[in-house]
């Protein structure tokens, strides 16, 4: 049962991480987050995303928001994964 939710877990955030990647691409083509798939990505990406705008990770004309988000989701997965498995032995 656990190891099943936990792979669920595991591939909803393999889903999401690259949700985000993609924001980060659509940002390279005019006019992408305007259409529909940019607007479904936006709303499923701008809340998490909102929760590290307050760190100021633009350097420039460089934004680093992504990134750390992207680490911060693995590494919080990474976590959840490691105590689920210690429930189990």
């Amino acid at each position: 049962m656990i190891i099943s939710i936990l792979s669920l877990f595991l591939y909803i955030v393999r889903i999401y991480s690259f949700v985000l990647i993609a924001y980060a691409l659509l940002s390279w083509f005019p006019g992408a987050y305007q259409t529909k798939i940019g607007e479904w990505i936006i709303n499923l990406s701008r809340p998490y995303l909102s929760l590290f705008d307050r760190l100021n990770l633009s350097f420039g004309p460089i934004d680093f928001t992504i990134i750390v988000a992207i680490f911060a989701l693995n590494i919080f997965s990474e976590v959840i994964s490691k105590i689920l498995i210690g429930l189990l032995y």
